[in-house]
């Protein structure tokens, strides 16, 4: 057996990785304590290596009549430089999915602020969006709103008749129908129905690398798919509340004439004493807000879905989850800031 300098070598050099492999003359050189140098024919290769103890011994190989020189596996690393064993945690570690997604929707709050300031939006696909939202969305939350008015209408009414306070239940229900009724029931209607839809479109597109696609063509899927949809259920949300509110009151007047013998006059004028103008505006912000909420959770979600056609369905259902979440706690800070203190707007009709 010959030293390693004489004759021609195969040094493997095994990690968790892989192994290097030379088989030529070379010969090994150390220049400092962290580096370790190869020169052989017309080539040399230089790389870091962390300083560890380590055993070299020569194995005869009978296969080929060379020398094998393993380097066996450290045994403590001395100069701090990270090791397989920690690069190895960090690159499998992979943050919750409800971390990340919540932030995207951060990220894409303010992605879309910034693009509609800087007037950057596809107006095209803004009105088709519209359309969806606002038109094609209104038969249901009308009918919605009707058999909720008419479901609170009985509640009310068998228990003001015998207190004998009749002409407050207009008022009583013109309150409960602008400050929270109309603007909730119309907003779960759309999460339901617009939500899943923005969320079911965007996941598919992202599985199917179609996003990928408008990048290269040159455009940019927020101002083309996401702006336009935040916009749309913005405003069409408001319209959507003062419609469901007016056909709540109505069917809620028509059953108590009906049914109760309560005329619609006493109603309406209940209500017309109530109701102030800051209870409109309050719904309004109140529906436009839970409209940014619903576009931009399912559009978030949409955006960052993973794993074909079961990842979709389950982003879907996510997105529309987290938006009746978002609505629901967004009504309780809107509802606080909006209303505190006693009230006194029942005094007029009683």
């Amino acid at each position: 057996m010959r030293t390693a300098s004489q004759h021609h070598l195969m040094y493997y050099f095994s990690s968790r990785r892989g192994s290097c492999k030379f088989h030529q003359a070379i010969k090994p050189r150390v220049w400092n304590s962290s580096q370790i140098s190869f020169t052989g024919r017309g080539q040399s290769l230089r790389f870091p290596a962390p300083i560890r103890k380590t055993r070299l011994f020569v194995i005869s190989n009978t296969d080929d009549g060379y020398a094998c020189a393993p380097l066996l596996e450290e045994e403590r690393n001395t100069n701090n430089v990270p090791t397989l064993e920690s690069e190895a945690f960090f690159s499998e570690w992979f943050p919750p999915s409800f971390l990340w997604r919540g932030l995207s929707v951060l990220v894409l709050a303010g992605q879309v602020i910034i693009r509609i300031l800087k007037g950057k939006v596809h107006w095209g696909n803004t009105l088709e969006q519209l359309e969806r939202v606002g038109p094609k969305s209104v038969g249901v939350c009308l009918l919605t709103s009707a058999f909720v008015g008419m479901a609170f209408t009985i509640q009310f009414i068998r228990e003001f008749t015998r207190l004998g306070l009749n002409r407050t239940i207009g008022g009583v229900l013109a309150l409960a129908f602008s400050r929270e009724l109309s603007p909730v029931v119309t907003s779960i209607v759309i999460a339901g129905r617009i939500g899943s839809a923005f969320a079911a479109e965007l996941g598919t597109m992202q599985v199917s690398e179609q996003t990928d696609t408008l990048r290269v063509l040159g455009s940019n899927p927020i101002d083309y798919l996401v702006t336009p949809r935040v916009i749309a259920s913005s405003l069409a949300l408001p319209f959507l509340t003062l419609m469901c509110f007016t056909i709540g009151m109505a069917s809620s007047a028509l059953l108590a004439d009906s049914v109760y013998g309560i005329s619609i006059n006493i109603i309406l004028d209940s209500a017309q004493r109530v109701l102030q103008s800051w209870d409109i505006i309050s719904a309004m912000i109140k529906s436009q807000v839970f409209g940014m909420i619903i576009s931009i959770v399912s559009c978030a979600w949409g955006a960052t879905t993973i794993g074909g056609a079961k990842g979709v369905g389950e982003s879907t259902t996510s997105a529309v989850v987290i938006s009746l979440v978002g609505i629901f706690m967004a009504d309780f800070a809107l509802s606080y800031c909006f209303f505190q203190g006693a009230g006194d707007s029942l005094k007029n009709c009683v």
